[in-house]
């Protein structure tokens, strides 16, 4: 059986952990909402998702594919040559 000591530092511990997954879930919700997909700008190898012909980040075969995307802040897509919201449907 535990003391009150050990039960006090165990509830401690355990209060801080939960505190601290709050926060990093809140701090990536946030970021995801300040970001947007950004299309047509991706170098051959540096996608962030799946694409045309793969399942997996990272696999992009070409350099400004229409159809491959990075994450980049929101309203910085515009300003890139080449950048896009939304996929093209060509190839």
């Amino acid at each position: 059986m535990k003391t009150k000591r050990e039960l006090l530092i165990t509830s401690a511990v355990s209060s801080l952990l939960a505190v601290g997954a709050f926060t990093l879930a809140n701090k990536a919700a946030s970021q995801d909402a300040e970001q947007e997909r950004c299309y047509g700008v991706v170098k051959a190898g540096a996608n962030d998702c799946a694409g045309p012909g793969h399942t997996c980040q990272g696999q992009a075969s070409e350099d400004a594919n229409p159809q491959e995307y990075i994450l980049v802040p929101a309203g910085t897509c515009a300003r890139l040559v080449n950048g896009s919201t939304t996929a093209s449907t060509e190839e």
